[in-house]
């Protein structure tokens, strides 16, 4: 089941890897409606395609139930992508609750009455925690560090829900720590590469919170996209959960060396204190996504963030605005929710 000349619907698709799976959609001539908030995708990710007659783009909450049903009427396949991310729910956790899981059951229920032929959920590596040992196969222990990676666990059986009360065909996809151009930099959404390649232009010295052992299995977006895409195509991918992984393990120190030899060489890491939740081992296994589809994400990461690094050379100013951006806590640049003052005592 090839997807392609069909309907086909993106929510969080104004996002770092929505954004790219709507490329790689549009490019064989598929009709796309991005569905997204825009409290953190950006229009500039679909700057590209403004001319595309092929490419709708609405503006709206999928925890609209009513109008996630209209708006899914007529569509034949659904990445849910959207999502509200990992630091925000350190001290806001109860939009990212509602984001994640009802958001989330809205977008099932949507899909469902459409009578779409595939659904693919988008979960994340932080439904797992800290690993004991690696590599992490999909079925490895549960133990989400954070209220972001519960929800998105909560997503997973909500998914495998609908499947197995055959109302809809689905798949789900754990995507690993991804990176590449137009990952997010700016503020509570910037990421550790792009942060790390920016100070770096600047001249100015990565900033790595603990020790830098922490590990990362680092998947290179485009990649991602295409993996996506063929999970949902894939008879045999039905019902079933993959590690979208190259299975390396990275730690934060490495990857920051790696960017301090690609930028300038001079700069010496700074050393920071732990980020609260933060995972400190994460390695996948892709076995079963290479058994299923014959091949895994292949890219180094050293190819990987020389093709960064270059974008970012090119598409991002190195102005004051935007270091002013890369705070260093940036987990704590909201208001923690009244109940959690300890927590937001433990974020300053």
């Amino acid at each position: 089941m090839k997807i392609r000349h069909s309907r086909v619907i993106v929510t969080g698709g104004a996002g770092f890897i929505g954004s790219h799976l709507v490329d790689r959609l549009l490019d064989v001539d598929n009709e796309v409606l991005v569905i997204d908030d825009f409290s953190s995708g950006s229009w500039n990710n679909l700057a590209q395609h403004r001319s595309n007659a092929r490419l709708q783009v609405e503006e709206a909450d999928i925890l609209d139930e009513q109008l996630m049903r209209r708006l899914h009427h007529g569509s034949q396949f659904v990445f849910h992508l959207a999502t509200r991310n990992v630091r925000l729910s350190l001290l806001q956790p109860t939009i990212v609750h509602e984001v994640n899981t009802t958001g989330t059951l809205n977008i099932l229920k949507a899909a469902a009455a459409a009578g779409v032929k595939g659904f693919l959920y988008c979960s994340s590596s932080e439904v797992n925690g800290t690993a004991v040992q690696v590599p992490m196969t999909e079925d490895y222990h549960f133990r989400p560090e954070t209220i972001y990676g519960a929800s998105k666990l909560a997503g997973e059986y909500y998914t495998q829900v609908f499947q197995r009360s055959g109302w809809l065909k689905t798949v789900i996809a754990r995507p690993h720590n991804n990176y590449g151009p137009r990952e997010h930099y700016a503020g509570i959404l910037g990421e550790v590469i792009p942060r790390f390649i920016l100070l770096a232009l600047a001249g100015k010295a990565p900033i790595i919170f603990g020790d830098g052992k922490q590990t990362r299995d680092f998947t290179y977006v485009t990649e991602t996209a295409d993996f996506l895409v063929r999970l949902l195509e894939s008879d045999e991918a039905v019902g079933v959960t993959f590690n979208i992984c190259r299975g390396e393990e990275v730690s934060i120190s490495e990857i920051a060396g790696l960017i301090i030899n690609l930028v300038n060489p001079s700069l010496v890491p700074q050393y920071l204190p732990n980020r609260p939740g933060d995972v400190l081992r994460l390695c996948g296994d892709p076995t079963r996504l290479r058994l299923t589809l014959g091949s895994s994400p292949s890219i180094s990461i050293l190819a990987g963030l020389k093709e960064t690094v270059a974008w970012f050379r090119r598409q991002v100013p190195h102005a004051p605005e935007v270091l002013a951006d890369l705070q260093a806590k940036n987990w704590t640049m909201v208001e923690a929710e009244p109940w959690m003052p300890s927590a937001a005592e433990k974020g300053k």
